[in-house]
């Protein structure tokens, strides 16, 4: 037996989707991701974004995949995908962790004394006023 992995085992991981649902409102498809990969650890994210983006004729920098679980012994995988409509959509509703990820944005860096102050100037405000104070710390 060999350790090795051969790309033409990634070719005999198959991918499923179910619980389809067109999302008219956020401008998206979701769905679970079922991936059947024997004799493979698993198949890399990209992968799966690459044959969803064919499968449903979109580009790749659309679909976002997520939350990916191996079965128990492994050999399958399940997970959650969103394949959005245009590059606006999914900007204005995926969160930023998520658009980082992808490449589509940057995390914002700041100290931890920034943070932790910002934090404790929240604390002493209300509701909707905390996204303020939050903002007034960045200028």
């Amino acid at each position: 037996l060999s350790n090795r992995v051969n790309m033409s085992d990634a070719a005999t991981a198959t991918i499923r989707t179910r619980k389809f649902l067109t999302n008219r409102l956020l401008g998206r498809k979701q769905m679970i991701v079922d991936v059947i990969h024997p004799g493979l650890a698993n198949l890399s994210k990209k992968d799966v974004r690459e044959r969803l983006a064919k499968a449903y004729k979109s580009t790749p920098d659309l679909v976002f995949v997520f939350g990916f679980r191996t079965a128990f012994g492994g050999g399958r995988s399940t997970g959650f995908a969103l394949i959005y409509d245009t590059l606006d959509a999914a900007k204005k509703f995926e969160p930023t962790y998520r658009l980082v990820r992808a490449g589509l944005a940057t995390r914002a860096k700041a100290s931890r004394k920034q943070r932790k102050e910002k934090k404790n100037r929240q604390k002493k405000v209300r509701g909707t006023k905390k996204a303020k104070v939050g903002a007034a710390a960045k200028k």
